[in-house]
Formats: structure tokens, C-alpha cells, sequence
């Protein structure tokens, strides 16, 4: 267990490091005029002139190098100092705790809603393979997940509030408002987890230790709560860590679609907006949060699995 900690914080070190490193690479690279982008971020478009983009430059310093400036960075982020916005002055340490928690309120909704729907659907699945509801489930999850992001979410637009009339397409600040984002993602995620658990579930019903708990007498059910579900949970737990590269993108997409106040929606405005230090730390917390959740997930898988505590 320690060395898993250690192993995680090194790799957090790592992440924070390369992220940083890549995004002030990648917007430097990115054609235009950074200064002028952020002064239309300030001012607005119909207000910007040459003048005003040489005094943000000026004011910013982006005709210093920029292997200085990514130095000055890092010696920020060591003092535990993302700096502040370049557009709204604002710290973004602040901005995006603020984006962050919107962020996970629609990640930790739709993991649920996504473990709800998913794998008692493998389950049932996996119990009587080859069935209707085992070949249904197939087609319907391999189509949900070939089905990109803003697509799923356009569709689920034009039935609940274009046809139907019964939610709001995009915008905050109600629960009604968080039901179709979160549906959005959450299919996703249950596309896959529902095939991870039946296949988990047919490992599991033809293991020769769920055939002997069956000839000690054992009811069907006994077997399963008492044998099966910690084995198939230890897989879909797993799978959870790997597809929250797949929430993390889709969290991005879905937050533009929904116009939800999250830190995709804020990392999207901060890349158009040229806002370095906003598109840096936000990109870090994005890559810090995918540690600590696989971090959780290895946990959880250790006290799911006695055989993990005792190698």
C-alpha cells in the first residue's frame, strides 16, 4: 500500500511536470496573436486595435522567451502559485476550484447513474449467455459507445427538449439542468461497464468455486452474493479507472454542448482566449484528478480483493 502511494505521488509529480510543459508548448505554437486574443478576451472584439494588444503585451510580458516564462512558471507552481488569469486578472487557482467542483457534481452523477444501468444489466446478462438480453445488450452497447459524445448529446436534445419538451437543451443552476449532460456521459460509461460485468459474470458462473458452492447445497443466489459478486466487482472497478480517460474527454465536449459551467467548458474559453496560466492549471487539475481517481481505484480494488492485501 505504501508503495503504491509513493508510486502515485511520483507519478503526480510527473503529470504536473509534462502537463505544463506541453501546454505552454502547444499554445505557443498555436498561429495568431496571443496578445491580441487576450485583449479581445478583455475588452471585446469591437474594442481591440493594435495599441491595445501592444500594451497587454507589454503589461503580460509574451516578448520575453519563452523558455523563461515556463521557468517562471514552474517556480510558481512550487510555491503552490498558478498565478492569475491574463484575461479576468482573477487567481486561477480560484477559477478553477470554482470549475472543478461543477466539474465533479457531473462526473461523480454520471459514474453512479452509469453503475446503475450498466452492470446489473451485464449481470443478468452474463447469466444466461447467448440470450435475448445477452445478444440485445451487445448491439445496443457497442452502437452506444460507437457514438460520439455530442452526437449522443444532440440526440438526447432533440427527444427531451425538442420533441418531448420536458428538460432544458443547455444552461445551469436547477437539477433539471444536470439530467441530460449527466445522461449523456453516463451512457457512455454504462455502454461498457454493462459488457465488462457480463463478461466478468460468465467467468464467474463457469469457475469451478461457483460450481462447488452450488454441491454444498448452496441456493443459486447464496453462490452469487456470497462468491460472485466480489470477482465481478474487482474488473468493473478496474474498468472504471480506464475509462476516466473516456469521462475526462467526454466531461471537455459535453460541458461546450450543455453550456455547463465546468472546467471543459472553462478550458475550451481559455484556449480561444489565449489565457495561458487558465489553460495550464486547468489542464492540471484535469491530469492531477485522473491520479487520485485511479489512486481510488486501486484502493478500492484492495479492499474489494483480500488476495491483494495479503501479496
Amino acid at each position: 500500500m505504501i508503495r503504491l502511494l509513493g508510486f502515485r505521488l511520483l507519478q503526480a509529480v510527473m503529470v504536473a511536470v509534462l502537463i505544463g510543459a506541453l501546454t505552454f508548448l502547444l499554445m505557443s505554437l498555436l498561429p495568431g496573436d496571443a496578445a491580441y486574443r487576450i485583449a479581445a478576451g478583455r475588452y471585446g472584439y469591437d474594442m481591440v486595435n493594435s495599441a491595445a494588444a501592444e500594451a497587454v503585451r507589454a503589461e503580460l510580458g509574451l516578448d520575453q522567451p519563452v523558455l523563461w516564462r515556463f521557468t517562471a512558471w514552474i517556480g510558481d507552481l512550487l510555491s503552490l502559485d498558478l498565478g492569475n488569469s491574463l484575461v479576468t486578472g482573477r487567481p486561477v487557482l480560484d477559477m478553477v476550484a470554482h470549475e472543478l467542483g461543477s466539474s465533479v457534481r457531473l462526473a461523480v452523477g454520471a459514474v453512479l447513474l452509469s453503475l446503475l444501468i450498466g452492470p446489473p444489466i451485464g449481470i443478468f446478462a452474463g447469466l444466461r449467455p447467448g440470450g435475448v438480453l445477452d445478444r440485445g445488450l451487445l448491439l445496443l452497447s457497442t452502437v452506444t459507445r460507437a457514438i460520439p459524445h455530442f452526437v449522443l448529446g444532440v440526440i438526447l436534445v432533440l427527444i427531451f427538449s425538442v420533441w418531448l419538451m420536458v428538460l432544458p437543451s443547455a444552461g445551469h443552476g436547477s437539477f433539471t439542468h444536470t439530467i441530460l449532460p449527466t445522461l449523456t456521459l453516463a451512457l457512455g460509461l454504462a455502454a461498457v461497464s454493462s459488457r465488462v460485468a457480463r463478461d466478468a459474470t460468465v467467468a464467474v458462473a463457469s469457475s469451478a468455486y461457483f460450481a462447488f458452492g452450488r454441491l454444498k447445497g448452496l441456493s443459486g443466489t447464496q453462490v452469487f452474493m456470497r462468491h460472485g459478486l466480489r470477482n465481478i466487482g474487482v474488473p468493473v472497478v478496474t474498468y472504471l479507472g480506464v475509462q476516466l480517460v473516456y469521462l475526462i474527454e467526454g466531461v471537455v465536449v459535453v460541458e461546450t454542448l450543455f453550456a455547463w459551467p465546468g472546467i471543459g467548458h472553462g478550458l475550451v474559453h481559455a484556449i480561444v482566449q489565449r489565457d495561458v496560466p487558465m489553460v495550464q492549471g486547468t489542464a492540471l487539475a484535469m491530469g492531477l484528478m485522473f491520479v487520485l481517481l485511479n489512486t481510488a481505484v486501486d484502493l478500492l480494488n484492495h479492499l474489494i480483493d483480500p488476495r491483494r492485501r495479503t501479496a
